[in-house]
């Protein structure tokens, strides 16, 4: 596993040994990011279930001002792939329950434009990161929350002010766009 392209371009990330971390594919991230294009510049990202750290350091290395990484397993992992692409000084990383640290971020007031998510597949988390993100209010306006999940899990439309944008299908994951859509008064 590399980053795909900009500042740390060709950087080999570490994985953790064993199966209890999966990866998003180079192959995934990049059509990600193809469909993100120039969304990730200048944007704050939260990396929900953060694993290796793929996806907040690639929105980095493409020109993202700062990640939060959280994950309960992974924080050796996670130091290291950020001094490995030099972008420890944008990372902030917290151990921890996902759930939990959400709602302590939520608590402070931050908003995010980019959120990734990647939570274990077929454990019904993909509908509590979307739960925990609209009630959290961390998907800034404009922002993006991108869900990866099982192809096979149900595909929720809308969660309070989350709308699903797009969906694709790549192998054994599905990939979800969802935006927050403003209540009219």
């Amino acid at each position: 596993m590399r980053i795909i392209t900009g500042s740390a371009r060709g950087v080999r990330l570490k994985s953790p040994a064993g199966d209890g971390t999966r990866p998003t594919a180079d192959r995934t991230r990049e059509a990600v990011f193809s469909i993100l294009g120039n969304r990730v510049v200048d944007a704050r990202v939260l990396d929900l279930f953060a694993g290796t750290g793929a996806l907040a350091l690639e929105a980095l290395s493409r020109g993202a001002v700062c990640a939060v990484l959280i994950d309960r397993a992974t924080q050796a992992i996670l130091m290291e792939n950020a001094r490995r692409t030099k972008m420890e000084k944008y990372v902030e990383i917290r151990r921890g329950d996902v759930f939990g640290q959400a709602a302590a971020l939520a608590r402070t007031g931050r908003a995010f434009d980019l959120i990734f998510a990647d939570p274990p597949y077929g454990q019904g988390d993909h509908i509590r990161v979307l739960s925990a993100v609209d009630a959290g209010h961390l998907l800034a306006e404009g922002g993006l929350l991108i869900l990866e999940q099982g192809a096979d899990e149900s595909v929720a439309e809308h969660m309070g002010r989350l709308s699903l944008l797009r969906e694709r299908r790549y192998g054994a994951a599905r990939i979800c766009f969802y935006a927050r859509q403003e209540v009219q008064e």
